[in-house]
């Protein structure tokens, strides 16, 4: 769509007096109930006493009404409008638009517009309406078609006549032999014969196919029957290996019962066993840390022991007491070491060994002698190192108390 396009359609409405004022932007989008519109008063305009239908709600009535008008024009005003372009309603419809505007506006420039208006009341009375007889067309269309393809047909027939009407002639002006005719004659019965005699033969062969395929089904039939009673009586009799089957299927099913149960308590034992292994590093992981803490406390008490002997033992004399008293309390210090590693080894180390089965044997009679051995050892050290702390701090408070005495006796302070 050009401007010059759009600017001549609205300048020839507006001359052939469209009441309606179309701007050029009507058309930058489609708009095809002003297209309809227009298509409308063209035609109206062209032939006033044309029957179109105007309804262009739905789709189908749309490309009706475009088939119509299309038809219409290409009939009366011999012009070919593209129907595509007319139902997109834009700006290529508007090309179409002017095929038909610049003939009205053509015919109303001409001199002769007066006579026209006056020719058409006379010729209204001779023009009828073709939308109407729209079958009546297409059947003329193809009787014209089938009168050009027998004519051509018969005009190949007739450039023929001219070697045929000689052969047409030697066949008339020949005389007629009968002897000839007769063994033509005998020929022709010959052959029907041999055709019927076939025929016949066929028809034989026939009833003999018919014969055997009626042998073959009674056979069949026979043999079915005989499989059906063969069939009934292998259902009816029971197998021998059916009892002993059945005595398995028992066996089988009290043995899978009897898995299941043992599955089942398996899982349960196994479980109690994790549980029973959990509690049980549970308190290794208590009692360690509760050795920990005292082993943590006694160091503890250990240093302020000796910070608190070394500010209190400040004379010569009792500097050699307090030499054999430090190595007294080296040897106390070894001791409790050793017997705190052993503890935290023998707690740490300490495990429970058991079986699922019932009843005592010699090594876990030994095992719990051995723990209760270990019990024993513990509480003995503890009982040990409790006295050892007695022993110590009222030796360290006599020395903090009474006077320094000679060196001969410091033996006795212990």
């Amino acid at each position: 769509m050009s401007f010059r396009d759009l600017r001549n359609f609205t300048e020839m409405m507006r001359a052939l007096g469209y009441p309606r004022l179309i701007s050029m932007e009507n058309f930058h989008t489609p708009n095809f109930m002003l297209v309809s519109e227009v298509l409308l008063w063209l035609v109206k305009r062209y032939e006033p006493q044309t029957d179109i239908p105007p309804d262009v709600e739905t789709e189908q009535d749309r490309v009706f009404f475009i088939k119509a008008v299309a038809q219409f024009m290409a009939t009366k005003a011999h012009i070919k409008l593209n129907t595509k372009r007319l139902y997109q309603a834009d700006g290529y419809a508007v090309k179409e638009l002017l095929k038909v505007t610049s003939v009205l506006y053509g015919a109303m420039n001409t001199k002769g517009v007066e006579r026209a208006d006056v020719s058409e009341e006379d010729s209204s009375k001779f023009k009828f309406d073709l939308g109407s007889k729209i079958a009546d067309l297409k059947a003329a269309r193809q009787l014209a078609s089938e009168i050009t393809s027998k004519g051509a047909s018969l005009y190949d027939l007739l450039g023929k006549e001219v070697e045929l009407r000689e052969a047409r002639t030697e066949s008339i002006a020949r005389p007629l032999e009968i002897n000839e005719a007769e063994k033509m004659m005998k020929v022709a019965i010959d052959c029907v014969l041999e055709q019927v005699q076939k025929t016949k033969d066929m028809l034989s062969n026939v009833a003999l196919d018919e014969a055997n395929l009626e042998a073959k089904i009674e056979k069949r039939k026979l043999e079915l029957e005989r499989s059906q009673k063969r069939l009934q009586t292998l259902q009816s009799v029971r197998p021998a290996f059916m009892d002993e089957y059945e005595k398995i299927e028992e066996q089988l099913q009290k043995q899978y019962s009897s898995y299941l149960e043992k599955f089942r308590n398996l899982t349960y034992m196994e479980q109690l066993l994790d549980d029973h292994r959990r509690t049980e590093q549970e308190m290794f992981e208590e009692a360690a840390n509760m050795l920990r803490l005292t082993q943590n406390r006694l160091k503890e008490e250990e240093q302020h022991l000796l910070k608190s002997g070394n500010n209190d033992d400040s004379d010569v004399e009792i500097q050699e007491d307090e030499g054999s008293d430090s190595e007294v309390e080296d040897r106390q210090i070894m001791k409790r070491r050793t017997t705190m590693q052993t503890l935290l080894q023998g707690r740490a180390g300490a495990r429970i060994v058991g079986t699922m089965q019932g009843g005592d044997t010699e090594e876990d009679e030994d095992s719990g002698d051995s723990e209760i051995d270990l019990d024993e050892d513990e509480e003995e050290e503890e009982d040990e190192m409790e006295d050892d702390s007695m022993e110590i701090s009222p030796s360290k408070s006599g020395h903090r108390a009474r006077k320094p005495e000679p060196l001969e006796e410091s033996d006795n302070d212990f």
